[in-house]
């Protein structure tokens, strides 16, 4: 992976004040809700913060984000919203075979681009980044579209699990393993719209 992963937030530096939480948005006290592990204003700042590196690296030549789904829909809406530059945003979905949290890294496309990439500067969004293997597929499959140049911006990154080099360009935060839920994250659709990035207590296959 690229040295600019060791730029990444270490999270658990943010375990600060998450008072904003609470029943109304996804159910926090649910018992398969486990502890916060990034709240909401670290996520706040930490994007702004993306937000205005991207903004200066590509001054002049305003990038396409490219939101992976579901997870991503999130950080890639607030990530916009950061950037100071006339962006646009497109979203394709991806299949990955395996278990619900295990992947084989091999993908399929379920939803694709409208927009095409020959020419244009690309920045892949991605929620979470575990194994990379599907990430990997995926950035191989679109650099075939001829981009004039293609980078990944992750909002989170588990430590020591990538099996695939994605010199990722821009990381927010670097956790330990563990299964996580809140702000896009989700298990069987649910909890995608907690507030915080929540530890995750639950079953799963």
């Amino acid at each position: 992976m690229s040295g600019r992963l060791a730029r990444a937030v270490d999270a658990p530096g943010f375990l600060g004040d998450h008072s904003m939480v609470d029943g109304a948005y996804g159910s926090p006290e649910d018992p398969a809700v486990g502890e916060v592990v990034l709240p909401e204003r670290a996520i706040a700042t930490r994007v702004e913060e993306l937000g205005s590196e991207i903004t200066r690296d590509y001054a002049g030549r305003p990038p396409l984000l490219v939101g992976v789904l579901k997870g991503a829909f999130v950080f890639a809406s607030d990530l916009a919203r950061a950037i100071r530059l006339q962006v646009e945003l497109d979203f394709m979905a991806v299949a990955s075979y395996g278990s619900a949290t295990k992947t084989s890294g091999v993908v399929r496309i379920v939803k694709d681009l409208d927009q095409e990439l020959t020419g244009r500067h690309v920045i892949v969004v991605e929620d979470i980044v575990d194994s990379g293997l599907t990430l990997s597929y995926l950035r191989r499959s679109l650099l075939t579209r001829h981009p004039l140049s293609l980078e990944i911006c992750a909002l989170v990154v588990k430590k020591g699990q990538q099996r695939a080099d994605l010199a990722i360009r821009y990381t927010g935060f670097a956790i330990d393993p563990q299964f996580v839920i809140g702000y896009g994250l989700d298990v069987g659709e649910r909890f995608r719209n907690l507030r915080d990035i929540h530890s995750y207590r639950g079953a799963y296959d």
